[in-house]
């Protein structure tokens, strides 16, 4: 934590900021650690908490604007070839498809609470073409409850910093894997369901029973 604590008070806001719009982008940056040090910054007295909250709203919501107009703009083909880049792979796009098409646009609003979702639901909007008005009200909601969440936590719990941000980290980590299973549980049973649908349909027209 004494490195991002330097970070922070040399470069403040600006550190919020980029690197809130970098982790928007898919590129490695704790953003919740980030937004905990900075609520912890104004217990302190070394910064404003609303400052912190703005900063950091702007980086993340920029972000995820600039992931959608590219995944609008450059389209899937350009992603299953490219995205490898962001790892945002032919997989990942394919999971996040099903699971717009599962639960829509309200999938953005908890987007920024789910470690491994936020960095993609930009690009994936973009490629199938979520109306723009749509993207960016919920998408903004999902930011503001997000950012205020974080500040605001460790501004309260400012004694408590390590141990929060140790207990921040750890649940960022179980959500993931949780969520890891939960889709590894779902592909299994529709792939199983899958192979028992094909294998009840060769049956179905094979020589002995003839076509019902």
């Amino acid at each position: 934590m004494e490195w991002m604590n330097g970070l922070f008070e040399q470069y403040g806001y600006f550190l919020l900021f980029f690197g809130l719009f970098a982790e928007s982008l898919a590129l490695p940056f704790p953003g919740e650690l980030a937004m905990a040090l900075s609520g912890h910054m104004a217990y302190l007295g070394k910064s404003d908490l609303l400052l912190a909250m703005l900063y950091s709203f702007l980086g993340a919501t920029i972000g995820t604007m600039l992931t959608y107009a590219l995944g609008r703009k450059l389209g899937r083909p350009f992603f299953e070839t490219y995205g490898k880049y962001v790892f945002l792979s032919r997989e990942r796009i394919d999971k996040l498809a099903d699971w717009f098409g599962k639960y829509g646009s309200k999938l953005l609003l908890v987007s920024y609470f789910v470690p491994g979702l936020r960095h993609f639901t930009g690009y994936v909007s973009g490629i199938m073409r979520i109306r723009l008005g749509t993207f960016l009200l919920f998408n903004h909601i999902s930011a503001f409850v997000w950012v205020i969440a974080y500040v605001t936590i460790g501004r309260i719990f400012g004694k408590q910093l390590d141990h929060l941000l140790h207990m921040i980290s750890a649940y960022s980590w179980r959500a993931a894997v949780c969520i890891a299973v939960g889709i590894a549980i779902i592909l299994t049973v529709k792939s199983y369901r899958a192979k028992l649908l094909k294998k009840k349909a060769l049956l179905a027209v094979s020589p002995d029973n003839g076509v019902r």
